[in-house]
């Protein structure tokens, strides 16, 4: 809830201030990584005080670990695993990162900061993962999708198939073409390669 403010000034409201840095946030840290990106250059862009953002998020790799743990947990809410329908969780998968192309960029720009070392969160992460590969066991177990490849790499090859068109947007169109009907053609293509991958 708002708080009073002195006459002539913007009433302080903390958690639209803090909205506010987090869309200015995931705006910079896609387009710059986390090395390039700049706290000055978020405080401006979301009309917040610079120290603010340290009180609220800690330092600019703690930043970039909330922004992203955020991200993370909106798209395993808009578009849960769905092993009964893996063509269909591909085209809201697709469609997600369509519109959100930001959390790619932040994944990919995570990868060249941290390579293969620990992330600061890594045992949320391997927690938000382990939870979309459970998934896609319970569709093995109960034989809705072949087991001829473990849950956890076909979840890998699976967000692969669906994500890597738009992680390199470039790539997509010199190589398949960047025309509306060349998109729909690797659409399917993607989603057939998915329903081979788990049929039984």
């Amino acid at each position: 809830m708002a708080t009073s403010s002195p006459r002539g000034t913007t009433p302080r409201d903390p958690e639209a201030t803090k909205a506010r840095i987090f869309e200015a946030a995931v705006a910079e840290f896609a387009r710059y990584g986390i090395a390039g990106a700049r706290i000055d250059r978020i405080a401006a862009e979301a009309r917040a005080n610079k120290q603010l953002i340290y009180a609220y998020f800690g330092n600019k790799a703690e930043l970039f670990t909330q922004v992203l743990g955020r991200c993370m947990v909106d798209l395993a809410a808009s578009v849960p695993v769905d092993p009964d329908d893996v063509e269909g969780w591909m085209d809201r998968l697709m469609d997600y990162h369509a519109t959100h192309p930001a959390l790619l960029r932040l994944l990919y720009w995570e990868g060249i900061e941290y390579g293969t070392a620990d992330l600061p969160d890594e045992t949320e992460r391997q927690e938000h993962y382990a939870r979309k590969v459970a998934a896609v066991q319970d569709g093995q177990d109960r034989g809705v999708i072949s087991d001829a490849i473990p849950a956890r790499d076909l979840m890998f090859l699976l967000v692969a198939l669906a994500n890597w068109a738009t992680a390199v947007p470039q790539m997509s169109r010199i190589l398949v073409g960047g025309e509306d009907d060349d998109r729909a053609r690797l659409r399917a293509s993607v989603k057939e390669a998915a329903r081979r991958l788990v049929a039984l």
